[in-house]
C-alpha cells in the first residue's frame, strides 16, 4: 500500500489536472508507455531527461534523471500499480531529495470527436508548496506533450525528432521569448487602459 506515512493533511493536498489532447487515445497512450517517446516530450519545459528507464507492467519500476544543465540532476522513480491500456495507468512517484511518495492516477477518456481526454490526479503531497510546484512542472510537461503530438501523422507513430536532451537550450530561449512578449503585451494593454482613461 503506498505512503502509509502521509498524514491526513497531506492525503488532503491533490493536484487535478484535466487535458485534452488531439491525438487519438492509443498515441496519447503510446507516448506514456515506450521511453523512446517519453524522452522526447516529458520533464517541464527547460529540463530534459538524461535517464529514462522502466519496467512496463504492474509492480515493474521506472526511474527518470531530469537536468536542467550540467551539475543539475534530479531524480524521480517509482512503481507501476495500474496499467489498463488504453483506459488507465497509475505509478507510486517519488522525489529522490526528500524520499516522499506520491500516487499518480491518470485515466484516458477517448472522445468522440478523436481527441483524448487526460484526468490527472496526485496525492498526498509533502506540503502545499510542492503540490504546486508539480502543478506547474506537470503543466508545463503536458505543453510539450500537446506540440510533440502535432508532429504524428495518421499511421506513423515512430518518435519524431531527436530527445529533448538536445533541446534544452531551445526550450530556455522559447521561454524567453514568451515572457518578453507577454511583457510587450501588457505594456501594450497598460497604454491603450491609460489612452481611454485620457479620453473621457
Amino acid at each position: 500500500m503506498p505512503n502509509t506515512n502521509a498524514t491526513a493533511e497531506q492525503f488532503a493536498l491533490a493536484l487535478d489536472i484535466d487535458r485534452v489532447f488531439a491525438a487519438p487515445r492509443d498515441l496519447v497512450w503510446r507516448l506514456w508507455s515506450d521511453p523512446d517517446h517519453l524522452v522526447r516530450w516529458h520533464g517541464p519545459e527547460g529540463c530534459a531527461l538524461s535517464q529514462c528507464e522502466q519496467d512496463f507492467r504492474v509492480g515493474g519500476t521506472w526511474r527518470r534523471t531530469m537536468t536542467a544543465g550540467p551539475g543539475h540532476a534530479h531524480v524521480i522513480f517509482g512503481e507501476f500499480l495500474e496499467i489498463d491500456e488504453p483506459r488507465r495507468l497509475s505509478f507510486t512517484y517519488t522525489n529522490a531529495r526528500d524520499g516522499f511518495e506520491t500516487v499518480v492516477t491518470m485515466d484516458f477518456v477517448e472522445q468522440a470527436d478523436g481527441t483524448t481526454r487526460m484526468v490527472f490526479k496526485q496525492t498526498p503531497f509533502i506540503s502545499r508548496e510542492e503540490r504546486d510546484g508539480h502543478g506547474r512542472g506537470w503543466n508545463s510537461s503536458f505543453d510539450l506533450l500537446s506540440a510533440y503530438l502535432l508532429l504524428f501523422g495518421i499511421e506513423d507513430w515512430r518518435p519524431k525528432g531527436r530527445p529533448r536532451m538536445d533541446g534544452v537550450a531551445a526550450d530556455f530561449a522559447a521561454a524567453k521569448i514568451r515572457h518578453e512578449q507577454e511583457m510587450e503585451a501588457k505594456k501594450t494593454e497598460n497604454r491603450e487602459a491609460g489612452n481611454r482613461g485620457v479620453r473621457r
